[in-house]
């Protein structure tokens, strides 16, 4: 046997978009990273801080539904390729900021070229993955997303402190570009258009593929079609909720902890890379669970089971950490809160599979649409509820109610059926 069928292509296609996904997250959580030499050198306020972090997330929400639209139309490898170059060159753009609203407009740039990779990334599992296999891959999809975050925190504390924030930046722009490259070379939009795939491993992936023959999706879909879907509804609410407390830990929680406790930057960065830490076991553990409740053939628990259990840990650790005295307590009720939050991921985009099928991109799209203006809503509530009260329960609170207000969507929810048909 040639020795290449021995590891099977559609894992180094798991490696790419797992490589993404870690791309993604260091270039984002960047910005929090280095929000005291860049609120020091633009003269920022916490408040105008907010903004800046919340004007990625109101560009990311808005060119979710259209990037998962062309990612359907035009295949994921020239998408994922292209916006890619895009948030690169939005990335090396932000070390040329002069002050708060060219920072404003570049981050906003930025969030929109980033839109498109998790829509990007549903449409090629959903071409290249048998079924039953959906739920690790999503969940090995978005650990690395964690892991990036968590793996950026302390090193890119480190090279802010040595380098600068402007020679980061730059630096994180040009690593995106080889990423870009590399795809586009390598990967091909279906697994019957890869020439150095093996035919056993075309025949297992055709015939266990949720649908025998996929094409690049030419039927236009409107929002309008979209928005009287419930099971399309149902899958935003659940994810705004989810986002509201997972983006806290990308945006606040580095600033938040070195501030409360008195810590020093790569102190902070380490402690706060904890809970994304966890993240990525959330979403293992979550890949994991669906996929095997799936084998014993409960399609409809597979994704909800997971999600609720994810939405009530969040909820926990939300409450709790507003006991933590200490530092080390707090990233321990945080990292419960943060694994919970993860763990939601994998059934949350592997149910837009389900239900968008040759639409996935676009239903995926949507939903992380809104989960993005949970996110936009988080980067404000915090400074804002912060300086209205002078506390953080509140916002705690507010986030932890959310998550027990998911569970009871998740109830609601049918992954069997198509988003025309409910």
């Amino acid at each position: 046997m040639n020795s290449r069928n021995h590891f099977p292509r559609r894992y180094f296609m798991v490696a790419g978009t797992f490589l993404l996904a870690l791309l993604l997250y260091v270039d984002r959580i960047c910005i929090s990273v280095a929000k005291e030499p860049i609120s020091s050198n633009l003269d920022l306020s916490d408040k105008q801080m907010g903004w800046v972090l919340a004007a990625f997330s109101l560009g990311y929400a808005l060119f979710q539904t259209p990037s998962g639209l062309m990612a359907d139309t035009f295949g994921p490898r020239k998408i994922l390729a292209s916006i890619v170059s895009i948030w690169s060159a939005f990335t090396a753009l932000s070390a040329a900021a002069w002050n708060f609203g060219s920072l404003l407009v570049v981050r906003f740039l930025f969030g929109a070229g980033e839109a498109g990779a998790f829509p990007g990334m549903s449409r090629a599992i959903y071409n290249w993955f048998p079924l039953k296999e959906r739920g690790i891959v999503t969940g090995i999809n978005f650990s690395g997303s964690r892991l990036g975050a968590a793996f950026a925190l302390p090193l890119v504390a480190w090279m802010v402190e040595d380098f600068g924030w402007r020679t980061t930046f730059l630096v994180l722009g040009a690593i995106g570009l080889i990423w870009a490259l590399g795809w586009y070379f390598l990967f091909r939009d279906r697994p019957e258009d890869h020439k150095r795939i093996s035919e056993a491993e075309k025949a297992y992936i055709l015939s266990n593929r949720q649908d025998k023959k996929v094409s690049l999706n030419k039927e236009k879909i409107s929002f309008q079609r979209l928005s009287k879907s419930k099971n399309m509804w149902l899958a935003m609410g659940q994810y705004f909720c989810s986002n509201f407390t997972f983006f806290f830990a990308l945006t606040w929680l580095f600033p938040h902890i070195k501030k409360e406790y008195g810590l020093e930057t790569v102190e902070a960065g380490i402690y706060t890379a904890i809970p994304l830490v966890f993240g990525a076991f959330g979403n293992w553990f979550a890949g994991w669970l669906i996929d095997n409740i799936f084998k014993k053939g409960n399609w409809d628990r597979s994704r909800k089971l997971p999600a609720s259990l994810g939405f009530a840990l969040a909820a926990i650790g939300l409450i709790g950490s507003i006991y933590m005295d200490s530092a080390a307590g707090a990233i321990a009720m945080l990292s419960i809160a943060i694994f919970g939050a993860d763990m939601t991921l994998p059934p949350s985009w592997a149910f837009c599979v389900d239900i968008g099928k040759r639409n996935s991109g676009a239903i995926s799209g949507t939903m992380n649409m809104a989960g993005n203006i949970g996110a936009f809503i988080t980067a404000l509530i915090f400074p804002y509820l912060l300086d209205w009260t002078g506390s953080t329960a509140h916002f705690f609170i507010v986030g932890a109610l959310l998550n027990l207000i998911a569970i009871l969507i998740w109830s609601k929810m049918r992954p069997q059926l198509h988003f025309t048909e409910y």
